[in-house]
Parts: C-alpha cells; sequence; structure tokens
C-alpha cells in the first residue's frame, strides 16, 4: 500500500461514485457546518455593534432576530425552488446566468468564491481564537493551529464526501444536542419564573461609569448589517446536488430544510434568551473578553459539565465550520469550468471520485490569508454578509426569470416568493455595504470585478483556441520526409539509444555535439566519424550527419536551440524531430546528482518553434 493510499484512501472507480454519495444525515455536516456555526458568531456579531447603547440596546436584539429569521425564510424558500429547477447544481451563477446572461451569473460566481474563501479563513481562525480565548497559553501559536486544521480538513476533503460527511457527523450533532438543549433550558426557565429568570453565573456588564450612546438608526442598521452573516453558508446544499443520493433533488431539498429549521431555532433561542436574561457582549479583544455563546451557556447551566461539553462542541464546530467551503467551492468551480471561465482541470475528478484541484487552489488561498493575518481574521467576518446576500438577490431574480419563461400552475406564487425574496436580499446587500463600507466592505467591491474579468479573459482563450484549432476536411498527406537531429554530449548507451529511435524514424539523421572542452565534465570534441562511421555500416544504414557547435561562453541550450531553428528554417517543407536522450534514475534522490537539460531543451523548443518541431525524449533507464 503507497503512501497516497494510506492518506488519501484508495482510488476509486467511477462507477463507485453512487457510493460516494451523501444523504440528509452527512449531508447537514458536509454543506451546513458553515450555517450551523454561524450561530456562533452572527449573533454576537449584531450584539457587539449595540455594546455603546448598554442595556437600552438589548431591547433590540429581538426586533433584529426576527427580522434575520425573516430574511431566512426568503432565502429558503428559493434555494429550495432552485435545487428542483437547476439539480445539476451550480446554485447561484447557475441560475444567474442562464435566466440573467453572462455577466450577471459571473457576478454571482465572484461573489460565491470570494464568500467561500472568506469563510476557509474567518472559520478556522474564529474557532482557534475560541480556542485560545479559553487556554491562552496557546496565543503564540495561533497561525500554526490554524495551518495545521487547515491541513487536516484537506486530507480530509480529499478522501471523499462520504468520508468527511461521516467524519463530521458526531461533532456536528453534539454541537446542535448542546446548543439547543441549554436555550431550551434557558426558555423553559424564563417562562417558568414569569419573564424573569435567575442566572446560575451573572452575565458580565461594563462599567458602571460608562457614557451611554443613543440607540438610533445607524447603530440598529450596522447591527443588522452584522447579524446577517448568521445566514452565510445556506447556499452551500445548491452548489452541491450532484453529491447527494438518489432521489438527489428531494435529498437535497430535505437536507436543506433539517439545516434551516435547526439554525432558525438556535438564532431565535439565542435571541429569546439574550433578552431574556438582559445579557450583553464584551469588547472583543478586552482582557474581559467571553463569546456570546459562552455567557449565555454560564447564566443558564453554570460551570457545570453541560457548559464545558457545550463549550467544547462549540469550539470543535466553528473550527471545522470551514468544510462547507471544502464542499462547495469545488462543485461550483466545476461549473463554472464546464462553461469555459475557469481552467478546465477545475472540471475533473480526482482519484477519490473529488474535484481535487478545487480542493488545492481553496487551501493554498486561504492559507495565504491566513498567514497574510496572522490567524486573526474576526476583520473580513463583515465581508461575509455582501458576498452572500448577493448571490442570494442574483439567484431569486433569476428564478423570478425562470417562472416568467417557464410558466406553470403556480407560475404567479412562484414569482410573489422569489420577487420579494430578491427585493428584501437586495435591499440587505445595499444596507450591508453601506454600513461596513470602511470597515472593509470596500475590498469586495474591489475584488468582485476582478475576478469576473479573470474569468471572462479565461473564456475568450478558451473561446480563440477553440476557433484556430477547429478542423474542417482532415488532411493526413505527410509534410515532407523527416529531418531527426539528436544532441549528443559524448557517446553512451542514452546517447545510443537515442540514435536508434531517430533511425526507427527516418534515414537522415544528424548528430549535434556542442563543443565546451573547457568545461570541467565536457569530453571535448572527438573525432567520432570513425565510431559512427561503423556503427551505421553494422547496421545497415545510412552514416549520419556529425555537427560540432562551438560554444565559448560554454552555453548549452542556446546553440542547439539556435541549430535547429536554423535547420526549420532551411527546410520550409519538412519537419524536424529532436530526439533527445535522457536518463531515467529510480529514485527522486538520484536526480539531484544529474542536470536535466533535456526538459528545459523541449520547453524552449516548444516555445520557439512554429509548429515544424517535434521533441521526442528517448528514456534510458538507470536500474535497467
Amino acid at each position: 500500500m503507497g503512501f497516497l493510499d494510506v492518506v488519501l484512501g484508495r482510488p476509486l472507480r467511477s462507477e463507485e461514485d453512487d457510493a460516494q454519495r451523501v444523504g440528509v444525515a452527512a449531508g447537514v455536516p458536509t454543506f451546513g457546518l458553515d450555517a450551523l456555526g454561524s450561530a456562533a458568531y452572527g449573533p454576537e456579531a449584531a450584539l457587539t455593534i449595540l455594546i455603546p447603547a448598554g442595556m437600552a440596546g438589548i431591547a433590540y436584539v429581538w426586533p433584529i432576530s426576527l427580522t434575520i429569521l425573516l430574511l431566512l425564510g426568503i432565502v429558503f424558500f428559493s434555494y429550495r425552488q432552485t435545487i428542483d429547477a437547476y439539480p445539476n447544481g451550480g446554485g447561484s451563477y447557475t441560475v444567474a446566468g442562464k435566466n440573467l446572461g453572462e455577466t450577471v451569473g459571473l457576478l454571482a460566481a465572484a461573489a460565491l468564491m470570494l464568500d467561500y474563501l472568506l469563510d476557509v479563513g474567518v472559520g478556522i481562525s474564529t474557532g482557534v481564537g475560541a480556542l485560545v480565548s479559553a487556554v491562552p497559553r496557546l496565543g503564540p501559536h495561533t497561525l500554526a493551529i490554524c495551518l495545521l486544521i487547515l491541513v487536516a480538513l484537506t486530507i480530509i476533503n480529499l478522501r471523499g464526501v462520504r468520508e468527511s460527511g461521516l467524519l463530521f457527523m458526531a461533532p456536528t450533532y453534539v454541537f446542535v444536542v448542546c446548543l439547543l438543549g441549554v436555550l431550551g433550558w434557558g426558555v423553559w426557565k424564563t417562562l417558568m419564573s414569569g419573564g424573569h429568570p435567575h442566572a446560575v453565573v451573572a452575565p458580565p456588564h461594563p462599567e458602571a461609569g460608562r457614557a451611554m450612546a443613543a440607540v438610533g438608526a445607524w447603530l440598529l442598521l450596522r447591527s443588522f448589517a452584522s447579524g446577517c452573516t448568521a445566514l452565510t453558508g445556506v447556499e452551500a446544499v445548491s452548489n452541491g446536488v450532484r453529491s447527494f443520493r438518489e432521489p438527489r433533488t428531494r435529498t437535497a431539498q430535505w437536507t436543506l430544510t433539517v439545516l434551516v429549521v435547526l439554525l432558525a431555532l438556535m438564532l431565535a433561542g439565542i435571541g429569546y434568551v439574550v433578552r431574556a436574561y438582559g445579557i450583553e457582549a464584551t469588547e472583543p479583544g478586552s482582557k474581559d473578553y467571553q463569546s456570546l455563546l459562552s455567557i449565555i451557556t454560564a447564566a443558564v447551566a453554570g460551570r457545570s459539565m453541560v457548559y464545558y461539553t457545550t463549550i467544547a462542541s462549540i469550539l470543535v464546530v466553528l473550527s471545522l465550520s470551514a468544510n462547507t467551503a471544502f464542499a462547495g467551492f469545488p462543485q461550483l468551480c466545476r461549473v463554472i469550468a464546464e462553461d469555459g471561465y475557469l481552467p478546465r482541470f477545475f472540471a475533473i475528478r480526482g482519484r477519490r471520485l473529488v474535484y481535487t484541484e478545487g480542493i488545492l487552489v481553496l487551501t493554498v488561498l486561504a492559507g495565504a490569508i491566513l498567514v497574510v493575518f496572522g490567524g486573526v481574521t474576526d476583520r473580513l467576518i463583515p465581508l461575509f454578509a455582501i458576498g452572500a446576500f448577493l448571490a442570494f438577490t442574483l439567484s431569486q431574480a433569476g428564478m423570478v426569470a425562470h417562472w416568467q419563461r417557464e410558466g406553470g400552475e403556480r407560475k404567479w406564487l412562484n414569482i410573489g416568493i422569489n420577487g420579494v425574496g430578491a427585493v428584501a436580499t437586495g435591499i440587505t446587500v445595499v444596507l450591508v455595504l453601506m454600513a461596513k463600507f470602511a470597515e472593509g466592505a470596500w475590498i469586495t467591491v474591489v475584488l468582485v470585478p476582478l475576478l469576473i474579468l479573470l474569468m471572462q479573459a479565461v473564456h475568450r482563450h478558451y473561446a480563440r483556441v477553440e476557433k484556430v484549432t477547429r478542423v474542417g476536411e482532415l488532411d493526413l498527406k505527410p509534410r515532407g520526409s523527416l529531418i531527426a537531429v539528436v544532441p549528443v554530449s559524448r557517446w553512451d548507451r542514452p546517447a545510443e539509444g537515442a540514435m536508434r529511435f531517430a533511425y526507427a524514424l527516418t534515414e537522415e539523421v544528424e548528430v549535434l555535439h556542442v563543443d565546451c572542452s573547457s568545461e570541467e565534465g565536457e569530453t571535448g570534441c572527438e573525432d567520432w566519424r570513425p565510431l559512427v562511421g561503423e556503427a551505421a555500416e553494422r547496421a545497415g544504414v545510412s552514416v549520419p550527419t556529425l555537427t560540432t557547435v562551438t560554444s565559448p561562453f560554454r552555453l548549452i541550450l542556446k546553440p542547439i536551440v539556435d541549430h535547429v531553428l536554423k535547420v526549420e528554417a532551411e527546410h520550409p517543407e519538412r519537419s524536424v524531430a529532436v530526439v533527445v536522450p535522457e536518463l531515467v534514475a529510480r529514485h527522486w534522490y538520484q536526480y539531484l546528482l544529474h542536470n536535466h537539460r533535456s526538459t528545459a531543451l523541449k520547453a524552449t523548443l516548444l516555445i520557439r518553434g512554429n509548429g515544424r518541431i517535434a521533441v521526442v525524449n528517448v528514456p534510458w533507464y538507470l536500474e535497467k
């Protein structure tokens, strides 16, 4: 068993694809960890904005939570329809592109890709940040822990969609049970106490002398914009419909339903308990900082085993929430690549039937973000909502156009649902952009157009390649007789093998030697004519032309390339085959002991040639 088989598992046959698809139980942790994990930082982000208002701001937590829940319901119904109408995946990109045009589709794609990229960096760093808060000794190792988790997620996802789903099931459902249990307990205690529950551990409150800001529209707007980050990740199911078990449309819809119900219960419970217990957020980065869920759990259950189990499950889920991006990003890139707007390797499945290149590209980019920000990416959280809600808006606007074209018995009902959703999420995009522009949202405004231009450039390249390589009537007439040029530094077994191969191609063979007799390791300009002539006579072939090119500056590649180009120019109706002997070592470390001029020569000739130069590498295996 090889190293890759141990790390990634054995290669899977194409016909094993059905066995790798996931059902509802595994689909929720595979495509929903980001959405569920956002319950840990979305409400806290909203409440943090209200810190200047003190206790007065808590009164607005419930209305803000209800507004976010209303948006969640709108998004839910829209994506259920999207899954049904477009079962091949692609989500917002597919819907917007097919109904609103190429540019709008690319806008949705760019927003989603940026959202997924931020999801990895922010998800991992948020989880590690919570861990460091609990164990301060780990603070100096924040970046290392982030990168370690990133590598682990990469390996897990390279093993396959089913494996990652099964592996994440336990921590996901422990988190769900613990958090919903604590919130349910808090609601029950509130109801039993007539709306005035007693906190087991009193929530922290800022200093009594702090100046309180008035609760104005701008403060509420900023709080709402921050809280909208709780909706990120909901679209991942629609991007990965092809990963679900048959009937995949129905399975994906049920997965989305379970995911949204769980998220809605969490957001509603957090909003209710925060208001009932009078819980304020603490300032991030301060010495007294505690996460919102830590305060809630301590207030409801005290510092008991329930508290530590819940906090541990939150830390794990936050750290693993980036898995949603690893499931959704490669699927999205696959659809875009199939349309010719990304490199085609994104649409090729790897050894475990996953889109390996998409996973690796996401890893590299997310790793770069973590390194640049030192593993602390909380400033990127506001950018989440912009990409997600922009994709929501374009998806629902596309579905309005879809229903107008397709019609059906429920045409106007569907148009009404998606139309209201498009307006609501569109307004949200504008509000979030206004509230968060100075905090970094301007980066999205810059990066999204750049991504669109990049994808359009890729598409133009593929279109040009398709145009210039298209063939009408097939012409297989040979282009004159072949000339073979064999670069030889000395007569040895690899050179002998290259000469035999050259004579198998043509009788017109030229041996080319670069004279660098003063260079250490070169044999000098020996008279090879008797040796070669006798060998040709014994083999019954024509004697090759022997050409020596002097290189006073000890260059090797340039004289060979110049000579081959000269031969090509002198014979405009003929093709030239450069037959390059190449020694092949068995072990990787042996390559360090040999030069790699053959590889460089091939690359140079392919770049500078005009189509009539062919480069043939003739291997000679050292161990044989």
